[in-house]
C-alpha cells in the first residue's frame, strides 16, 4: 500500500498489531506510573488479555519497564520509538491531507448557464465572485452538484488558475473633526467611478459620503474587506479618517495590493 506521492505509509499503519502496539504504549506513557490494562482495553477497543501481551511484548523488547504490579515505566528506547513513529505518522497524514483531501475540497460558484452534476466547466470571476462557466476558462472544475444559470454550484477538481487582474484601491484620506481643514464633496463624487466600490472608515469619512449623497459598500472591516474586495478584482475607493490611515495603507502593502494615497488639497 502507498499513500498519494507514491511513498509507503508509516510502519505504524503497516499492519493492525503495530497500530495497536503503538496504541498500547500510548496509552502506558499517558498513565504510567500505574497502569490499568482494564481502562487501556477500553480507551482503545480490545480486550484486557490483549493488552496483556502488548505490555509484554514491550517490555520484552526494552520499551516499557515494569515497576510492579500494575505499574509501568515507558523506557527512554520507548519514547524514542514512540517519536519516530508519531513524527512519520504526522508526515503522512500532512501528505494525505493536502494531496488527498485538497483535491476533493468543493467551493461554491454561479452558474452562468444551466449545468448538471459532474460537467466540466470553466472559471472565471465576475464582479468579485467566482462563476462556473459551461463554455470554459484559463482554470476548469467539475461540478458536484447541478445548478439552474444565476444559481450556486459547487466545484471541485480545480486545475489551472482564474484569469483576472488585482483590484486597484484608491485612498482619500479625511481630516479629523478636531481638524480645521475639510474636504469638498466634489473630491469624492469626481474620484469615485461607476466600477468602484465605496468604502468608509471612520465617522468623519461616513459623514463625507453622507453629504456627498454616495452610499458606501462598506463600512466596517474595511482594512479586511478592502483587500478582500481587491483581491478578488474589484476598485475600491477608500475614504478614511486620518488616524486610520496607517493601518488600511499597511494591509494594502502586506498583500501587494496596487494602490495610491490621494492629497485631497491637491484636487
Amino acid at each position: 500500500m502507498t499513500d498519494p506521492d507514491g511513498a509507503a505509509p508509516p510502519e505504524v499503519l503497516d499492519s493492525k498489531r503495530d497500530a495497536t502496539r503503538y496504541q498500547v504504549l500510548v496509552e502506558i506513557a499517558a498513565r504510567q506510573p500505574a497502569v490499568s490494562q482494564t481502562e487501556i482495553a477500553d480507551a482503545i477497543g480490545v480486550t484486557s488479555q490483549a493488552v496483556s501481551d502488548y505490555v509484554r511484548d514491550l517490555v520484552e523488547h526494552d520499551y516499557v519497564q515494569k515497576e510492579g504490579r500494575g505499574r509501568y515505566e515507558v523506557t527512554k528506547e520507548g519514547v524514542d520509538w514512540l517519536i519516530s513513529r508519531t513524527d512519520s505518522l504526522e508526515a503522512y497524514l500532512d501528505r494525505v491531507s493536502s494531496d488527498v483531501l485538497g483535491s476533493v475540497d468543493v467551493d461554491a460558484a454561479i452558474a452562468i448557464d444551466d449545468v448538471s452534476e459532474g460537467s466540466n466547466v470553466g472559471l472565471v470571476m465576475r464582479n468579485g465572485v467566482l462563476h462556473a462557466n459551461p463554455a470554459g476558462g484559463t482554470a476548469t472544475a467539475v461540478t458536484v452538484t447541478a445548478a439552474t444559470a444565476g444559481d450556486a454550484v459547487g466545484v471541485a477538481d480545480f486545475d489551472g488558475v482564474v484569469d483576472y487582474d488585482t483590484g486597484y484601491v484608491t485612498v482619500l484620506p479625511v481630516p479629523a473633526v478636531t481638524d480645521t481643514e475639510s474636504v469638498n464633496t466634489e473630491v469624492l463624487t469626481e474620484t469615485l467611478t461607476p466600477e468602484s466600490l465605496l468604502a468608509v472608515a471612520g465617522t468623519e469619512a461616513y459623514a463625507l459620503a453622507t453629504r456627498a449623497d454616495a452610499r458606501p459598500d462598506i463600512r466596517f472591516g474595511t482594512a479586511d474587506a478592502v483587500a478582500e474586495a481587491a483581491v478578488r478584482g474589484l476598485d475600491v475607493l477608500l475614504v478614511v479618517t486620518a488616524d486610520q490611515l496607517p493601518q488600511h495603507t499597511a494591509r494594502l502593502r502586506d498583500e501587494n495590493i496596487p494602490h495610491e494615497v490621494l492629497d485631497a488639497g491637491d484636487l
